[in-house]
């Protein structure tokens, strides 16, 4: 008990110092702790280090993507869903096909289904690892990109995994396969809502923070666990579930709440994510040897590594190309949309406008609810939006350059490849070469990332970007004025305030944030301004109220 002690103790003050001192020397943290790692693992005391897979896939992983999912921007999720789609799609069942082939010509006797079982471990990218992309400050798009393609692609590399190890054992199904998929990511989705909603129907009862937020650590578990009980993806339910928690919060759970969350969350994802990469490196010497014992040697195994590797970032290129060059077609057609989006938009400032908007774009359909048309002009306000964000942040080459060389390997093809069963022919060596495919991504693509941005990022036009953050300001600004000018004044107190005035006073300022929040909120659904300037904006409006809620609350 004492060791075990020692040791947890040991690997907290390892991960914090490696956060504080990686940076200071160029390297990002995690990449500390993998090289750590890997020495901890040749001491005696780690000879045989091992790490049950199920408590990364069942017990760290969750909470980590539920947490990345919750502090997601929504709109840039929709906005990206379709490349995200495809690549957490398209691209691991591609890459898993192609590997599986590779993988079934260079290991004698594996068998491409087995193959395919390999390639699927090693085809998703990681929430962790594109940690280190996010250090390195590209474009929103890629942001986005990267980070909810490994929010989902988990799943469809986790159910090819097990469709490939139940084809070698019976007849392949087609049609099987892809009903497996469906009923894994249906199940998961509803089971997420479902958690999500519940989650903030309790937590917006409690007033405690700190029981806020101790519930709040339940949450990814709620979701995940049924869902892995009825055979579908738990990490999608958590994913779902943190998307539906981090839209829906900011209007239903009170800034004390959401700032304890948020605080007490960094500090559970800044544990997770460096026990990760510390245990993969802690595993190396163990499965190292296990090769060696059982078929002498470890040269042939990295060298297969490095082959898969480099292709995986081949067929990742080979699909990013054309994708590419959709999501430019993209925007140039919404380019010549945006005059048109802009009249109308303007013409339906009035509800007569939005009738006779409405009419002409759909020719000429029965008049409609007031409701109704305020959806149309949202249609209209966010397609506006949308447009904006994408001539904002264009889609080159360089940011296809970097959705390529950011698509690493982690904690998943890692607890991923332990769970192949004890028969799987030449398991040790297949573990092997899925490990070295993580740690060589890991030190490859994640050591060269922010010297491959610098020198592919293309020169700012510093006076126009702070002309379009101070724009955005002012408009920001001027919304939360318009907003709280409805509000009624209390009465100025004459001579010293009693508690009465007291009371009114702050019932009013009160009601203004209140107002000015749900206005900021609106313009995060519609998309109208950058995310990070609205988040920066929510953050001092929730500093304010908790400010006014520590000089008391108005009495009843």
């Amino acid at each position: 008990m004492t060791e075990l002690l020692v040791v947890l103790v040991t690997g907290f003050l390892v991960i914090a110092a490696a956060t504080v001192v990686g940076p200071r020397l160029g390297v990002a943290a995690p990449l500390v702790l993998v090289v750590l790692g890997v020495a901890a693992s040749l001491l005696p005391l780690f000879a045989t280090a091992h790490i049950e897979p199920e408590w990364i896939l069942e017990g760290v992983l969750p909470p980590l993507l539920y947490s990345a999912a919750v502090s997601m921007p929504a709109m840039n999720f929709r906005r990206e869903f379709g490349a995200i789609s495809g690549l957490s799609v398209l691209l691991v069942v591609g890459s898993s096909l192609v590997l599986g082939l590779f993988f079934a010509l260079v290991l004698p006797g594996l068998g491409f289904a087995w193959g395919v079982a390999l390639g699927a471990i090693v085809s998703p990218t990681d929430a962790v690892a594109t940690s280190i992309v996010k250090q390195t400050s590209p474009s929103q798009r890629v942001v986005a990109i990267l980070d909810g393609e490994s929010l989902l692609n988990d799943a469809t590399a986790l159910v090819v995994l097990r469709t490939a190890i139940v084809a070698t054992a019976a007849s392949f199904s087609f049609w099987g396969a892809l009903g497996t998929f469906a009923y894994s990511v249906a199940v998961a989705g509803v089971l997420g809502w479902v958690v999500g909603r519940l989650n903030l129907l309790v937590r917006r009862r409690v007033t405690d923070s700190t029981v806020n937020t101790v519930i709040s650590f339940a949450v990814p578990f709620a979701a995940s666990l049924p869902a892995t009980l009825l055979g579908a993806s738990g990490l999608v339910a958590a994913v779902v579930a943190g998307l539906v928690t981090g839209i829906r919060a900011p209007r239903e759970l009170s800034p004390r709440n959401r700032l304890s969350d948020t605080q007490n969350w960094r500090t559970v994802e800044l544990v997770l994510e460096g026990a990760v990469f510390l245990t993969m490196g802690l595993q190396i010497k163990a499965i190292v040897a296990n090769v060696q014992h059982d078929h002498g040697g470890v040269g042939a195994a990295v060298a297969i590594a490095a082959v898969a590797l480099l292709l995986t970032v081949l067929v990742r290129a080979v699909y990013v190309a054309p994708l590419l060059r959709y999501l430019i077609a993209r925007v140039r057609h919404g380019e010549r949309l945006q005059a048109r989006l802009q009249d109308m938009s303007e013409r339906m400032s009035t509800p007569e406008g939005k009738q006779q908007t409405f009419e002409e774009v759909n020719a000429g359909r029965r008049k409609l609810s007031e409701r109704d048309l305020d959806r149309f002009s949202t249609r209209v306000t966010r397609g506006l939006a949308t447009i904006d964000y994408f001539l904002r942040e264009p889609l080159g080459w360089r940011e296809g350059v970097v959705v390529v060389w950011a698509g690493m390997r982690g904690a998943v093809t890692v607890a991923a490849a332990q769970t192949l069963p004890e028969d799987t022919p030449q398991r040790s060596v297949l573990v092997l070469v899925a490990f070295a495919v993580a740690i060589l991504s890991l030190l490859l693509q994640g050591g060269t990332i922010g010297w491959v941005l610098r020198r592919l990022s293309p020169e700012i036009d510093q006076a126009a970007a702070a002309k379009q953050a101070e724009t955005e300001r002012t408009q920001i600004f001027e919304l939360l004025r318009s907003s709280a000018a409805g509000i009624p004044k209390p009465p100025e107190p004459e001579g010293h305030p009693e508690q009465a005035d007291f009371d009114a006073a702050m019932r009013y300022r009160l009601a203004v944030l209140e107002t000015q929040r749900g206005a900021l909120l609106d313009a995060r659904d519609n998309g109208t301004f950058d995310a990070d300037v609205l988040a920066n904006a929510l953050v001092n409006l929730d500093a304010s109220q908790i400010a006014l809620e520590m000089r008391g609350k108005p009495a009843d």
